[in-house]
């Protein structure tokens, strides 16, 4: 992770995922969002931070959107981001407050995205699968793809760039062709099943060989 950002604990991570289950529970109850600033939450909570927060079902994406800057203080960034996950995802209907049982919650904390100031060709070479996340940017298209997304799928550094690109609705080698090119790192907190255990993903050892 970067330096300059400190790390969250297990138990704050567990916290953040928590937080991001309430507001969904809490939304398809009483239709408002919680009140992050309510809420006794550890410090780091009121940090900036980027955030997003992915829904799985049956081991398939439900939801998955976030934060990609450090806009807002942790928790509201993660209230923010769990409605929308759940409500507002273009690529899924709404959840449904009897799917939720059936749905695990992870949250992942991101570093401040830097731009890969190289040669397109040496691209490749700055990505480190299962430490780096990716955001593809060219003109108003922007897509980001979070770092556990190419050890999940077995993706090469290629491939991570090539989905990414396409993520942001540009063609897959828009990265050679000029597109800006920025890596983040995240910290992955996850429930091993809905309303389970939450713990914190090692996503490095996901990793190619």
């Amino acid at each position: 992770m970067d330096d300059k950002v400190a790390l969250l604990t297990v138990d704050e991570g567990k916290k953040a995922v928590q937080l991001a289950r309430d507001a969904i529970e809490a939304y398809l109850q009483t239709g408002e969002m919680i009140d992050g600033s309510q809420i006794l939450l550890p410090p780091v909570f009121n940090d900036p931070r980027g955030v997003f927060v992915t829904l799985n079902k049956n081991r398939e994406l439900r939801g998955c959107i976030g934060h990609p800057y450090a806009d807002s203080p942790l928790k509201h960034a993660v209230i923010d981001s769990a409605l929308s996950a759940a409500m507002k995802d273009p690529r899924f209907p709404p959840v449904r407050k009897d799917e939720l049982p059936s749905i695990t919650v992870e949250v992942t904390i991101l570093t401040r995205p830097k731009r890969l100031d190289v040669a397109p060709k040496d691209l490749p070479l700055s990505i480190e699968i299962g430490r780096h996340g990716l955001i593809v940017r060219s003109g108003y298209r922007q897509g980001l793809l979070l770092p556990q997304v190419a050890p999940e799928h077995d993706m090469d550094e290629i491939e991570f760039l090539n989905h990414t690109c396409l993520k942001a609705g540009l063609s897959h080698d828009a990265w050679i062709m000029g597109a800006e090119v920025y890596c983040f790192e995240g910290q992955v907190f996850a429930e091993k099943e809905p309303c389970g255990e939450i713990f914190e993903k090692d996503i490095r050892g996901k990793g190619r060989e």
